[in-house]
């Protein structure tokens, strides 16, 4: 008779990885990337934080820069077999996309710089890069773009509402809240594979 326990663990579903062909070149170069733009919201963000908050993001910059670091040595750690496929090639679209997010950034900047509404520039920022993350998520492989998407776009709304109605600086609300989406989903990324690893044992059924 079949074991319950191994039964139980053999239903159980496997996780998706965040990003296609998850290998840890990939995670490396992914949570590189991300930390790097994470450290940049958290320095934006200090430009008028108050002393409790510029504290916290220094904090946060100090993170961004451990994961970078981590993700340099994933993705350097074991060099590809010979002749294997490279993982560097970026897919057609990416290329596409972020020249048309670059683009929209550089227009959003001069409009709100010739309305002299310059302290909304980082909402607008925030509010682009958020909403280039659902097609990215399409062109990458990687369905879970689509909740780091929907986390930077709403604290762009935040930031938005916070300049509106406070004394907050939107850059505070977008340096921070920006800055620890993307280094919660780096991070992610970045303990992907041994998460995933560890888990596959544990679901793998004994041995007969």
């Amino acid at each position: 008779m079949p074991d319950a326990t191994a039964m139980r663990h053999q239903r159980t579903p496997e996780r998706p990885p965040l990003i296609a062909n998850h290998s840890r070149r990939i995670a490396g170069r992914t949570a590189l990337t991300l930390s790097c733009f994470a450290l940049g919201w958290f320095a934006w963000g200090q430009a008028e934080a108050s002393d409790a908050l510029s504290a916290a993001l220094a904090v946060g910059s100090v993170a961004a820069l451990v994961v970078a670091l981590l993700g340099v040595i994933a993705m350097f750690a074991r060099a590809p077999a010979a002749g294997a496929l490279r993982d560097t090639t970026a897919p057609p679209r990416f290329g596409r996309l972020i020249a048309i997010e670059f683009a929209l950034i550089g227009l959003g900047v001069l409009a709100l710089g010739a309305m002299d509404a310059s302290t909304y520039i980082p909402v607008w920022v925030c509010a682009v890069v958020g909403l280039h993350f659902f097609p990215l998520a399409s062109a990458v492989g990687a369905p879970a773009l689509h909740w780091l998407g929907a986390a930077v776009s709403a604290v762009a709304g935040a930031a938005l509402l916070a300049g509106l109605l406070s004394e907050m600086a939107p850059s505070s609300v977008t340096g921070a809240g920006a800055g620890l989406a993307l280094l919660a989903f780096a991070t992610l990324v970045l303990a992907g594979p041994t998460w995933s690893t560890r888990r596959h044992a544990r679901s793998r059924p004994p041995a007969p």
